[in-house]
């Protein structure tokens, strides 16, 4: 091997051995200077394409964080998202790819709006019910969201169908089923759109903190309360170890008395409850009734984005869904007051998430090849 290219094998190793063994602290600062280098990058191509690139990058910080409404709608996008993220890492960090967390989370938005819509008229007609109604949403939702999960999970390990494939699948059948019965059954008369009709005026979170009708910080507190139940769960018990053993190492699994096949199964009603749950809150939180899922935000897919950034680790899927929220955010109200091809502003946004993402490709890089002198 030739001096140049032992001096350059020594140069990656040495980076290798930085990238893995870096502190949270560090992975945050190299987050942050990639974030700010893919601006600058984006800035000029902006500014290459005859737009005035100050304006576009002051417009997508304001229109994510510029005042307490784009606030409230950046963090509204940010709770979906961590919610679908963390659904979407609960499967994929035990090696099973969900791909159907979007019709997962169209199931249990619908299941929780059923619940609400028939249960209501059983019930005082004041806020009173509203606690026992969004308890029953809730639960409804977790309950379909974890059947629709469990589908593909069984498909996949008594059948043998490839659960990439089936989920996709589930994902339209959902989204078709789902709208059949609302157009057919559910749609009040005379309305034009397939939606239902308006969950009680009493039904829905406070606003508390910001003045937002599809917004509450007790939103983003279920998002967050779930990211720390699913962490203590797939890092602090046993039965988290049993989920990850059976997706990656199943003759392991096998050898301690974990049955693969179940875990495998549970791993994906556990994602699609959570999946449920999101939807759930989706239709409480911002819809207030349900309607076509077919004009429903990807919340289901750009989820697999963010875990994937977050290395399917559910505490890293809070900073990343956060990015995404304000990249969607900070887009979109570039696109109400800017005159700027989506397609320009698409490509930022994807410039700024591949920056950010590739030290994390870097590391992950380096953990799985020779990469790291010290490393076996």
């Amino acid at each position: 091997m030739s001096d140049a290219a032992t001096g350059v094998r020594s140069l990656a190793d040495r980076i290798a051995d930085h990238m893995l063994d870096a502190s949270v602290l560090e992975r945050v600062v190299i987050a942050l200077v990639a974030t700010a280098l893919a601006l600058l990058i984006g800035a000029v191509i902006v500014a290459a394409s005859g737009y005035d690139a100050v304006e576009f990058v002051s417009s997508l910080v304001y229109g994510a964080v510029g005042n307490a409404s784009n606030l409230a709608f950046m963090l509204r996008q940010s709770s979906m998202l961590i919610l679908t993220g963390v659904a979407v890492a609960v499967a994929f960090r035990a090696g099973v790819f969900n791909i159907g967390v979007q019709g997962q989370f169209v199931v249990g938005g619908f299941a929780a709006t059923l619940g609400i819509l028939f249960a209501a008229p059983l019930l005082p007609n004041s806020s009173i019910s509203a606690v026992p109604l969004m308890a029953l949403a809730a639960l409804l939702a977790l309950a379909a969201g974890g059947a629709y999960g469990a589908l593909p999970g069984m498909m996949k390990v008594y059948a043998g169908a490839n659960e990439v494939i089936t989920t996709i699948m589930l994902n339209f059948i959902a989204s078709g089923v789902v709208y059949f019965l609302l157009d057919a059954y559910l749609r009040p008369e005379g309305a034009a759109a397939p939606n239902t009709e308006q969950f009680p005026d009493y039904v829905g979170l406070p606003g508390l903190v910001f003045e937002s009708p599809s917004f509450s910080i007790l939103g983003l507190g279920v998002a967050l309360l779930t990211v720390a139940v699913v962490y203590l769960v797939m890092d602090r018990t046993g039965f988290g170890y049993d989920l990850v053993t059976s997706g990656y190492q199943e003759p392991a699994a096998k050898y301690s008395g974990v049955d693969p096949k179940r875990m495998i199964v549970r791993t994906m009603t556990i994602s699609g409850m959570i999946a449920g749950l999101a939807g759930a809150l989706f239709a409480i939180m911002i819809l207030g009734y349900y309607s076509d899922p077919n004009t429903f935000p990807t919340f289901g897919f750009d989820a697999i984005a963010v875990s994937l950034l977050a290395a399917n680790n559910p505490l890293g899927v809070i900073p990343a869904g956060l990015l995404f929220g304000g990249l969607d955010a900070g887009g979109q109200y570039i696109g109400f007051t800017l005159d700027v091809p989506s397609e320009l502003v698409d490509g930022v946004i994807g410039l700024i998430v591949l920056f950010v993402a590739a030290p994390e490709l870097f590391r992950a890089a380096g953990r799985y090849t020779s990469l790291g002198g010290d490393r076996e």
